[in-house]
């Protein structure tokens, strides 16, 4: 793994050349993304996530904190305690260069849930906070694992998009979905920058329903919290 989304953010973050960086996805053509949209304030944000900042209590899990922008403000305004972590090695020397010292390179699915340390009140993932699982079938560990590092009174706050609007429709109405996907969620990535490729990689964006019904099939109770403007939402897990 080349991790030129990590390289383009510690680049922004020491005004090291930076470029924007170039995604691709197996539904979509090439699209420009801003490297300093990582680096926003709270004012900035969507609403949704701005939800998520004030829904935010106690001890939190900042799962793939990127640049550390939730982080920073969580700490800074909200005066909570948190823990950024990325498995970008890059993204996290810039979150320490931003004042995360605390920051660190860890999946969050290698996380040891018998560890006390490892119990939080919130864990947070948000820029389609589902991409991580990859795929469907990936999703009940996924959340299995989420479950076991909350506090009996703990929540997860995660995002992500229904994106059914993006496939053509049939005659009759329905959608069209390419028959070599399990679930239209389903999608692979690339990104491009300063000339280098990334290899390809799964991400998912669930529907609520969808999410809502493997959160129920873990132990898990879900609340859809906020909408976003384009298909985009909100979910709360509790236990």
């Amino acid at each position: 793994m080349k991790d030129l989304f990590g390289k383009a953010i510690l680049d922004y973050q020491t005004n090291n050349s930076w470029e924007n960086l170039i995604t691709e996805t197996s539904i979509s053509e090439a699209d420009e993304m801003s490297v300093a949209y990582l680096f926003r304030n709270y004012s900035a944000m969507p609403k949704i996530e701005k939800k998520a900042m004030t829904l935010a209590k106690g001890k939190v899990l900042d799962v793939g904190c990127g640049a550390g922008s939730h982080s920073l403000y969580l700490r800074n305004n909200k005066k909570l305690e948190v823990l950024p972590i990325d498995i970008s090695e890059n993204a996290i020397e810039a979150c320490r260069l931003r004042g995360l010292d605390n920051a660190i390179v860890q999946d969050m699915m290698e996380l040891d849930s018998s560890n006390p340390e490892n119990k939080f009140d919130t864990i947070l993932l948000l820029m389609n906070g589902t991409g991580i699982c990859g795929k469907l079938k990936n999703l009940s560990s996924f959340l299995q694992q989420l479950k076991s590092l909350l506090t009996p009174t703990g929540q997860i706050l995660i995002d992500s998009s229904d994106i059914i609007y993006m496939f053509d429709e049939d005659e009759d109405g329905g959608k069209w979905i390419p028959t070599e996907r399990d679930y239209y969620g389903e999608i692979t990535f690339t990104i491009y920058y300063k000339k280098e490729e990334e290899k390809p990689f799964d991400w998912l964006y669930v529907d609520y329903n969808t999410l809502q019904n493997a959160a129920i099939a873990n132990g898990l109770q879900c609340k859809l919290v906020s909408e976003g403007d384009h298909y985009d939402y909100l979910a709360r897990l509790t236990l």
